[in-house]
């Protein structure tokens, strides 16, 4: 028969306070919580878990997102960065949130393009519709912060549009001309092109309607409007060959069509992992070194001629797996990535540093986000 006290002891009882009960989750749910196990036929472990009750309740593991969980493990470190390129580590996120900065970084972020090519003389063998193409890929050195959208029935302005004009001519008994970038002549005060005109007695009018220079602006003063790169081949001309045209360059997006979107390309890839089981020495660690493409492991000089195998260089590993292919040495490496830990590499095409559009695109997420709450 069950006493009193039996019964108040089992309904005040939990194993979790016994001594000798481990805490957490086991080793072998750790690293599935937290690693991709690079195999031989196909990556394990690849599904994200981002919701409470994802692994046993009980042992104490929460998934779910939580905010105070990302404010304490979200990180990100600046490995390096030039005008153009960046690369930098975010650690303590999904891959759906690394995923959403790559495609607001190539679809949502605003850049300045030339979208209308007005051409007056063009006599090169490059015909007018491919010309006007090779136009609207060249990108222009100009803040789209500083610009405004360009709608449907507006009229072209000096707070929508940038105007160029190209005017080369190959001088006959020359050698062929190349038509660079360089030719490009940024028009402050707007087109010079006359649109027809319905009567004589009617004002000229031209393709936009500037109500000031843009060089008189406290913007680009001191900083003229030129394309990124000025050595950027055009066209051709052969002797006696012209092109004059002028080019309206506008903002939009990357979504609109990819000419606008201001990155070269930007991805990323989890953190690579690689561990050695054991000791590989000698004639096994020479192998291990050399038989790796990108020069991950080194060696080690341990004295009285041995030598051991070491991992040097774990973020240059691109888990080709080419060291698990020997078989003497299949057992002694293991291969994975980091889980939560991102290499993220941004290439800019010139429009704005790598840092400030990384920048730019937290706020379009964070502006997407606000959406959100306000419509639950």
């Amino acid at each position: 028969m069950v006493t009193k006290a039996e019964k108040q002891f089992a309904k005040n009882f939990n194993i979790d306070d016994l001594p000798d009960v481990p805490t957490g989750l086991p080793p072998h749910l750790k690293a599935q919580q937290t690693r991709v196990v690079s195999n031989n036929n196909a990556p394990l472990h690849t599904a994200s878990a981002i919701y409470s009750g994802s692994y046993v309740s009980s042992l104490g593991v929460d998934d779910s997102v939580k905010l105070e969980n990302f404010y304490e493990n979200f990180k990100v470190d600046v490995i390096s960065l030039t005008k153009t390129d960046m690369e930098f580590d975010m650690i303590g996120i999904d891959a759906a949130f690394a995923n959403a900065f790559r495609r607001i970084l190539i679809a949502e972020l605003p850049s300045m393009v030339i979208e209308k090519v007005l051409i007056a003389y063009n006599t090169s063998v490059i015909i007018d519709e491919v010309l006007a193409h090779r136009m609207g890929l060249i990108p222009i050195a100009a803040d789209p912060r500083l610009f405004e959208y360009l709608s449907e029935g507006d009229q072209a302005n000096e707070k929508n549009t940038i105007v160029f004009k190209l005017h080369v001519k190959c001088p006959k008994n020359r050698p062929r001309l190349k038509v660079l970038t360089s030719d490009l002549k940024w028009l402050p005060n707007g087109s010079e092109f006359l649109r027809e005109s319905g009567g004589s007695t009617s004002k000229p009018k031209t393709y936009t309607s500037f109500s000031c220079s843009q060089d008189s602006l406290p913007e680009f003063a001191n900083n003229p409007i030129t394309p990124c790169d000025l050595d950027i081949l055009i066209a051709k001309l052969a002797p006696g060959q012209e092109i004059e045209l002028e080019a309206h360059a506008v903002k939009g997006i990357g979504k609109t069509h990819a000419k606008w979107s201001p990155v070269g390309t930007a991805w990323y890839r989890m953190h690579p992992e690689v561990v050695l089981r054991g000791e590989v020495e000698d004639e096994l660690a020479e192998r291990l070194v050399k038989v790796c493409p990108q020069n991950v492991f080194d060696i080690e000089d341990m004295g009285k001629g041995r030598k051991r195998a070491t991992v040097a260089q774990p973020r240059k590993c691109t888990l080709c797996q080419e060291c698990v292919r020997d078989d003497d040495l299949v057992e002694r490496v293991d291969l994975g990535s980091v889980r939560n830990h991102f290499i993220f590499n941004i290439e800019s095409t010139g429009s704005l540093p790598p840092d400030v559009l990384f920048t730019e695109a937290v706020k379009i997420l964070e502006a997407k986000c606000e959406t959100v709450v306000a419509d639950c």
